[in-house]
C-alpha cells in the first residue's frame, strides 16, 4: 500500500496537530527528508509551518554535537501559525542528534532511532557515558528502534552501489516509515526523486526502492501497532503552493517591477542566509530581471544605487555585517532621493555572527545606522507567505516617496516554508518611478515635494 492508506489490521487514531522533527548529521539528508514530508503534508490538505535548523559551522566532524542538522514541521487539521514548540515525534539518526533534540520531545512522544547508529564510536562523539537506548533514560518516550542502516543495505544489495552511496539513502527509509505512520502519500516524493536524479538512473532506483522499503517495513512489521490520521484543514478553496520566505520575497520584487513597468536590478554580495534571493531572482531573466554578483557588499549597494539613478527598480540583499558596510550608501541614497530596497535577512550575534541561527539583531542598525538625520521606512514580514506582500510594499513606498526602504527579516521567516494561495491577479499596485534625464538624478514625485522640503529644512 503505497498511497498512504494504512493496513486495516492496525489501529488508526486521529490527531489534530503533530509536530515532527528529523535530526541527523549535516550529510544525512534531513533537510531533504523534511521538505519532502512537508510536500506530502501539503498535498494531504494540512496547514503547516516549517523550521529548518542547520549548523553554522562549515562542516563539523560527523557524529559530533556541533554537526547536527534538523528540520521541524508542524502540520495540522487546524490553522497553523508557528512551527511548534514541544515535539510529538523525533527521528534521530545518531546519538548526537538524539542528545541535541530529545529535550524538546514531549513525555510520551514518539522517538524513532537508527539502532545501528548508536555504536561506541558515535556514543563517545556525542559525549554519552552509556547507551541511552539501554540505560532506561528514554523510558518516558515511545521508543522505536529500527535497523535503518541494515534494512537499507538489504534493500539495495543487488544494485552494486558503494557503501557510502547506500548509507546516504537512509533518509528515504525514514521518510517512508513516517509517511506510513501519518498516512502521507509517497508518490510526490517518488516524483521528486525521479526528477532530481534523472541523470543517474541507479540513484533513482536506489532512493525509490529505499522509500518503499521504509513504507512497507512500517506497515508490515510489528514495530508500530498504531498509525495516525490528520484530517485536511479547513482553508479557503483555491490553488496553493508551498513557498519559502526568500522565494516569496523574490517573487514580490518581480511582481512590483512588472507593475511599475521597469526592469528589476539586484546588486548583491552572496551572504547566508540572504543568498537564496539572489539565486531565485537569477532565474527570472525573462521578466526583465538583472542580477549582479558584486565583489563585496559596498559594490553591491553601489551598483543598486546606480540602477536606481537609471530608473530601474533597485534591490540589494544582505545580512548583519553587510548592513554595516552598506550604511554610507544608504545615507547617500536618502540624500539624493533615489529609491532602493535593502533586504536584510538577519543573523545572530555581533560582528560576522552565526549565519544559520536566529536573532532579530539589526533593527536598531536599520533605524539609526547612518550619519545625521536620515530616517528610512522599515517593513517586516510576519510569515514566509507575507514576505511577498512586504517586498511589494517596500518597492511601492520606495518609488512613491523616492527613498531607501529597509526590509529586515528574521531567519525564521525566509528559510521556513508555508502554503500560500496563488491569486489569479495580484491585488496590489505601484507606480512608475521617474527616470533620470541627462546628468540629473531621478526626480521625486510631486506628491512628496513637501516631505523633501521638510528633510532639507
Amino acid at each position: 500500500m503505497l498511497d498512504g492508506v494504512t493496513s486495516p489490521r492496525k489501529r488508526v487514531e486521529t490527531r489534530d496537530t503533530v509536530v515532527i522533527r528529523f535530526a541527523g548529521d549535516s550529510g544525512d539528508g534531513m533537510q531533504v527528508t523534511g521538505m519532502q514530508f512537508t510536500t506530502e503534508s501539503a498535498l494531504a490538505g494540512n496547514d503547516l509551518a516549517t523550521l529548518p535548523d542547520f549548523p553554522a559551522e562549515i562542516r563539523a566532524p560527523a557524529g559530533t554535537l556541533a554537526g547536527v542538522s534538523a528540520f521541524q514541521l508542524n502540520f495540522s487539521s487546524n490553522e497553523v501559525f508557528t512551527p511548534g514548540d514541544d515535539l510529538d515525534v523525533l527521528v534521530a539518526m545518531n546519538p548526537a542528534a538524539l542528545k541535541m533534540n530529545v529535550g524538546d520531545l514531549k513525555s510520551g512522544g514518539i522517538l524513532i532511532v537508527d539502532r545501528e547508529g548508536f555504536n561506541q564510536q558515535n556514543l563517545q562523539k556525542a559525549e554519552y557515558a552509556s547507551n541511552p537506548l539501554e540505560d532506561g533514560s528514554l523510558d518516558r518516550y515511545q521508543l522505536f528502534q529500527a535497523e535503518v542502516t541494515k534494512l537499507t543495505t538489504t534493500a539495495l544489495k543487488d544494485l552494486g552501489l558503494s557503501a557510502r552511496t547506500v548509507f546516504r539513502c537512509r533518509n528515504f527509509f525514514c521518510l517512508g516509515m513516517t509517511s506510513w505512520l501519518y498516512h502521507r502519500p509517497i508518490e510526490p516524493a517518488e516524483a521528486w526523486i525521479k526528477d532530481r536524479f534523472k541523470k543517474t538512473p541507479e540513484l533513482v532506483e536506489a532512493n525509490v526502492r529505499t522509500l518503499r522499503a521504509g513504507h512497507n517495513f512500517a506497515e508490515n512489521a510489528e514495530l508500530f501497532a498504531v498509525s495516525y490520521e490528520i484530517r485536511p484543514a479547513k482553508i479557503a478553496p483555491g490553488k496553493y503552493r508551498n513557498i519559502t520566505g526568500n522565494t516569496a520575497t523574490a517573487l514580490g520584487f518581480v511582481c512590483a517591477a512588472q507593475k511599475a513597468g521597469r526592469p528589476l536590478f539586484l546588486g548583491s554580495y552572496p551572504i547566508t542566509p540572504a543568498s537564496d534571493v539572489l539565486h531565485e531572482l537569477s532565474g527570472w531573466k525573462q521578466y526583465g530581471v538583472y542580477t549582479f554578483q558584486a565583489e563585496d557588499e559596498i559594490a553591491g549597494v553601489g551598483a543598486a544605487l546606480g540602477a536606481a539613478f537609471g530608473g530601474a527598480i533597485a534591490i540589494t540583499t544582505t545580512s548583519g555585517p553587510g548592513m554595516n558596510l552598506k550604511a554610507e550608501t544608504v545615507g547617500l541614497a536618502l540624500a539624493v532621493e533615489l529609491p532602493i530596497v535593502v533586504t536584510d535577512i538577519q543573523r545572530a550575534g555581533p560582528s560576522t555572527g552565526m549565519p544559520t541561527k536566529t536573532e532579530q539583531a539589526d533593527l536598531l542598525m536599520a533605524m539609526y545606522g547612518r550619519h545625521g538625520e536620515s530616517p528610512v521606512p522599515i517593513l517586516a514580514a510576519a510569515t514566509p507567505a507575507d514576505c511577498f506582500r512586504m517586498a511589494f510594499e517596500a518597492v511601492r513606498i520606495a518609488v512613491k516617496y523616492m527613498t531607501p526602504v529597509v526590509l529586515p527579516r528574521s531567519p525564521r521567516c525566509p528559510s521556513p516554508s508555508a502554503p500560500r494561495r496563488v491569486a489569479s491577479s495580484p491585488t496590489c499596485a505601484t507606480r512608475r518611478p521617474s527616470r533620470a534625464r541627462g546628468s540629473s538624478p531621478a526626480r521625486p514625485a510631486s506628491s512628496t515635494a513637501s516631505a523633501a522640503s521638510r528633510r532639507s529644512t
